[in-house]
Parts: structure tokens; C-alpha cells; sequence
């Protein structure tokens, strides 16, 4: 099972019915990490956590080891309303429901592209190289 359909999974059908909605949801926890992403890429998004006192949840989804949960309230916090109010329009769920949804994605996605435990030089890759990476291997 590609990582992508695992992503879905963690997800399950009670939360997410329409594929559209998930293929947002990926998309938009994508464009969080991604180089050319709305964040900063991944370090960006480290930065956030960092200001939020939350650098140690991320780092457990870099770093090697188990992965440390984030409350929807705290990714909330992170994201900030601005941000969290683009995705929640984008895929169609209210900003509390997108917030959870990404405190059970975005753990998975890291550690899943951060293998050595840290952030590449240079970055994960930009949107369409995470797009063809997820999508691209898995048909």
C-alpha cells in the first residue's frame, strides 16, 4: 500500500466520503511542506511550531522514533486562522475539521519524507515533486 493510500486510510471513510475532499485535504498538507509552500516550506513550518512551543511534536515526525500526537486545537494555533480558513475552504470542511484532519496527516507525511531523520538539504522538493512522489509511484 503506497503511502498515499495510507494517508487516506488514517483518515477513513466516516470522516472523508468524497475522494475530491481527500485529494484537498492531500494537497493542502502538501503545500504546508512543500518548498514552495505557503509556510516556508518545512522549515517554515518547524518555525511555527517552534513559536508555538511545539518544536518537539515536529521533530518526533523528523527524527527517528515514535511520532508525537498534535491536538486539533494546537495545530489550530500553528496554522493560524488565515491559513487554517484558506484549507477549510479549499476542501470544503469547517476550520476545526481541517485542523484534525492534518494533526493525524501531517505526522505521517513527514516521517514518510524525512527517512534520515531530518530535513533534507534543501528541502522535501517543491509541490510538484511531492505531487509526482505521492501520486506518481502509487497508480
Amino acid at each position: 500500500m503506497g503511502l498515499l493510500d495510507r494517508a487516506f486510510d488514517m483518515l477513513g471513510d466516516n470522516h472523508l466520503p468524497l475522494m475530491d475532499s481527500r485529494t484537498r485535504l492531500l494537497q493542502a498538507a502538501l503545500a504546508l511542506i512543500a518548498n514552495n509552500g505557503q509556510t516556508g516550506g518545512l522549515h517554515g513550518l518547524v518555525e511555527r511550531f517552534r513559536e508555538e512551543g511545539a518544536v518537539d511534536i515536529i521533530r518526533s515526525w523528523i527524527g527517528a522514533g515514535p511520532n508525537m500526537a498534535v491536538a486539533p486545537s494546537q495545530m489550530e494555533k500553528i496554522l493560524g486562522d488565515g491559513q487554517l480558513k484558506q484549507i477549510a475552504e479549499e476542501t470544503g470542511y469547517t476550520e476545526h475539521d481541517a485542523a484534525e484532519h492534518l494533526s493525524v496527516m501531517l505526522p505521517d507525511l513527514i516521517d514518510q519524507l524525512t527517512p534520515a531523520g531530518q530535513i533534507p538539504h534543501g528541502g522535501v522538493g517543491n509541490m510538484s515533486v511531492l505531487l509526482d512522489h505521492f501520486m506518481g509511484g502509487y497508480h
